[in-house]
């Protein structure tokens, strides 16, 4: 058996020692001494399907910095038919989805009618596809991702979860069809964030999102549930002509500049309340096909509802306006609100019953006394 160099540093002949037991071991405890408890894990049960790089909530800045991720990776990875999953790491570069190869429309398995019915109105012959699912979480893109798409499609099969991730260059996703869930929950968008004509088959969850300069959903689809709860939009916020087939939620939502609705469809339940419009607040030709909730929404600027058409319940009850709103040729159904608890009439007139009957009770007692 080879000796033992003693006359070298603790480190050094730790890792000999390894190196003659097992090359991997050697790497692992190379990586243990050099990076400290800052180890990057490079496997999981699937690493085969996907592309595995997380880092610990311990690592330092410079730690993650020192291991940074390239979007060149990424991309070689998508191309080869891998998932990503990324957790805690730095990904520089750019991610240009457009420089996935083309496949044939025709010879993909698509499960959902909706995304099959667009491929062939749109006519397209060949789409990009991004065939494992898309996780990046917890971390942080320093280059800009996007399909640079105009009149193609992007199809992305699987889950795409970008919870926790600041983004600190553009984010498109235009022309996007999404097979699978998509989670934004408590990304920070620094720059543009675009979901042009994006088809979003299931739910689609924005929770605590904080946009930047500039959102954009213009004629975007989502077939399921969708939920903005609490998000940010620190620019403009357009959400033009987009059709929301189910309910979608934006209570609490802060909107700081203006924002768009105009000639979308709602045919779900839509939730405004406790939304915040600091500046004007278009929902021209907008139709609520299921009921709307502006509850105690404010509008500090103009909010103009001309043409719009309510369906279902329009409960604007304690909403707040800055201006006088614009209802011109609006259209609502009969049906109100029927507000429970405390603001319940039937509550109300309860208690006031309650009272008289304790009140003249009352009296006649004092005067038998």
């Amino acid at each position: 058996m080879p000796s033992i160099d003693r006359s070298r540093p603790a480190t050094f002949r730790l890792l000999g020692l390894a190196t003659l037991l097992s090359p991997v071991v050697a790497t692992v405890l190379f990586e243990s001494v050099v990076l400290g408890e800052c180890l990057m894990e490079r496997t999981s049960s699937d690493s085969a399907a996907s592309f595995v790089r997380h880092l610990g909530k311990d690592c330092s800045e410079q730690e993650r910095a020192a291991q940074a991720v390239t979007a060149g990776e990424l991309l070689t990875a998508l191309k080869d038919g891998k998932g990503i999953d990324v957790a805690g790491v730095v990904v520089t570069g750019d991610l240009m989805l457009d420089g996935l190869p083309l496949v044939a429309a025709s010879t993909l398995d698509i499960p959902s009618p909706r995304i099959r019915d667009a491929i062939l109105k749109s006519n397209v012959k060949k789409v990009r596809v991004i065939a494992g699912p898309i996780s990046i979480r917890n971390s942080v893109m320093r280059g800009g991702l996007a399909t640079k798409l105009k009149d193609g499609l992007l199809l992305a099969k699987g889950p795409v979860t970008m919870s926790g991730t600041t983004f600190e260059r553009a984010v498109d996703f235009s022309r996007t069809a999404f097979l699978g869930p998509v989670d934004f929950t408590e990304a920070i968008l620094l720059q543009e964030g675009f979901f042009i004509e994006g088809l979003f088959d299931q739910a689609a969850r924005f929770e605590r999102t904080a946009f930047g300069v500039h959102s954009r959903f213009h004629k975007a689809v989502f077939g399921d549930t969708v939920t903005f709860h609490r998000a940010g939009f620190n620019g403009m916020a357009e959400f033009i002509q987009v059709l929301f087939e189910k309910d979608a939620r934006f209570s609490q939502v802060y909107f700081k500049m203006g924002t768009g609705f105009s000639g979308s469809v709602f045919r779900g339940n839509l939730d405004f309340s406790e939304a915040v419009f600091d500046r004007a607040a278009l929902f021209m030709f907008t139709v609520f096909e299921g009921d709307a909730y502006f509850r105690r929404t404010t509008f500090r600027a103009e909010a103009n509802f001309t043409d719009a058409q309510f369906k279902g319940v329009d409960d604007f009850s304690k909403t707040f306006f800055t201006i006088e709103p614009r209802f011109t040729r609006t259209k609502v159904s009969r049906a109100r609100p029927s507000p429970g608890g405390l603001q319940d009439p039937r509550f109300l007139y309860g208690i006031a019953a309650a009272l008289l009957i304790f009140t003249v009770v009352f009296v006649l007692f004092l005067r038998q006394r």
